[in-house]
C-alpha cells in the first residue's frame, strides 16, 4: 500500500512538472514572437513610416523602434538614398514628324519620407508615367536634328518638368540622362549618307589644304633662295666694285706717284741732256730698215742751240790747245 501511495504522489509531481514547463514555453514563445513583431532596426539610410490604428505617427529611425503588435501598428520603410530608374525605350513623334525611340535614365532622391507614402500611392510608377508623358511632350516641339545635337537641354528641360511634378511627393529628381536616341531607319540611312560625304569633304580639303602649303612651302623656298641668290650677288657686285675702285684709286696714285717723280727728274735735265736724248732716239729710229725719215720741226732750233753751245766751246778748246 505505501508503495503505491508514493508511485502515485511522483506521479502527479512530474505531471504539474510537464505542465509548468509547457506554459513556461509557451510564455516564452509568446515573448519570442511580442519582441520580433514589435522591435524593429532602421538602418540610417532609412526611414519608418509610423501607423498607429491608422494614424501616421511620423517617420521612425534610424535605430530600433518599438512597435505595438496585433496589428495596432504598421511601419513602412522609404529609401532616403539616390537610387536610379530607366524608362525603357519610348517612341516619340518630334516637331517635323518623324518617329524616334528614346530611353532615358531618371535619378531621384526622397526628402520627405512621410509625404512620399501619404501623397502617392506608389511615387516610383507615378513619376515613371510621368517622365514618359513629359519626354513626349518635350520632343513633340523639337526638330529631330536638335534632338539628336541639344541632349543636355533636353535633360535639363526632363528634370525640371519632372522636378516641379514630385516635389509635392517630397522626392527630389537630382538628374536625368538620355541613354540612347534610335532614329527610323530612312533617318539612320541618310546620316550616314551624310556622314560618309562629310568624312570625303574632309578629306578632300584636308589634302587640298596639304597641296596648297606644299606650294606655299615651296614657293617661300623659292623665294628665299632668290632673295639669298640676288643677296650674294649683290654682295659680289658690291665687293667686286669696290676692289675695281680700290685698284683704279691705286693705279692712279702710283700713276700721280710716277708723273711726280718724272716731272721732279724732268725739273733737274737741262737743254743739252734733252738734246742728246733727242739725237739718240733719233738714232734709234735710224736702225729701222724704212727708208723714210720724219724730222720734227724743233730739230733746227735744238742743232742751232747745240752749235752755239759748242762755238762758246771750241774757243777755249783752240786756246786750251
Amino acid at each position: 500500500m505505501l508503495f503505491s501511495q508514493l508511485a502515485q504522489t511522483s506521479t502527479g509531481i512530474l505531471g504539474l512538472g510537464t505542465t509548468v514547463i509547457c506554459i513556461l514555453g509557451v510564455a516564452v514563445f509568446i515573448a519570442i514572437f511580442f519582441l520580433a513583431s514589435a522591435i524593429r532596426i532602421v538602418p540610417e539610410y532609412q526611414r519608418l513610416v509610423l501607423f498607429r490604428v491608422g494614424r501616421c505617427m511620423g517617420a521612425k529611425g534610424p535605430g530600433i523602434v518599438l512597435l505595438i503588435p496585433f496589428g495596432i501598428d504598421r511601419g513602412v520603410r522609404v529609401d532616403l538614398r539616390e537610387v536610379v530608374r530607366e524608362v525603357p525605350h519610348q517612341t516619340s513623334i518630334t516637331k517635323d514628324n518623324a518617329p524616334i525611340a528614346i530611353d532615358f535614365l531618371w535619378y531621384y532622391k526622397v526628402l520627405e519620407p512621410t509625404d512620399s507614402v501619404l501623397q502617392v500611392g506608389n511615387f516610383v510608377m507615378a513619376a515613371e508615367g510621368i517622365a514618359t508623358t513629359t519626354l513626349r511632350s518635350v520632343i513633340g516641339g523639337i526638330n529631330l536634328d536638335d534632338v539628336l545635337s541639344e541632349r543636355e537641354h533636353i535633360n535639363n528641360m526632363l528634370r525640371t518638368r519632372l522636378d516641379e511634378v514630385t516635389e509635392r511627393w517630397g522626392v527630389k529628381v537630382t538628374n536625368v540622362e538620355i541613354r540612347e536616341i534610335v532614329p527610323p531607319r530612312e533617318v539612320q540611312d541618310a546620316m550616314n549618307r551624310q556622314m560618309s560625304a562629310e568624312r570625303i569633304r574632309r578629306a578632300v580639303v584636308t589634302e587640298s589644304t596639304g597641296t596648297r602649303e606644299a606650294a606655299i612651302n615651296v614657293a617661300e623656298g623659292e623665294k628665299q633662295s632668290a632673295i639669298l641668290r640676288a643677296e650674294g650677288q649683290k654682295q659680289s657686285a658690291i665687293l667686286e666694285s669696290e676692289g675695281q675702285r680700290q685698284a683704279q684709286e691705286l693705279k692712279a696714285q702710283g700713276f700721280a706717284a710716277a708723273l711726280k717723280n718724272i716731272f721732279d727728274v724732268a725739273q733737274t735735265v737741262d737743254q743739252k741732256t734733252m738734246t742728246l736724248q733727242y739725237f739718240d732716239t733719233l738714232k734709234t729710229m735710224g736702225t729701222s730698215p724704212s727708208t723714210k725719215y720724219i724730222f720734227p720741226m724743233e730739230f733746227t732750233g735744238l742743232l742751232s742751240s747745240f752749235i752755239k753751245g759748242q762755238g762758246s766751246v771750241s774757243p777755249e778748246n783752240n786756246i786750251t790747245e
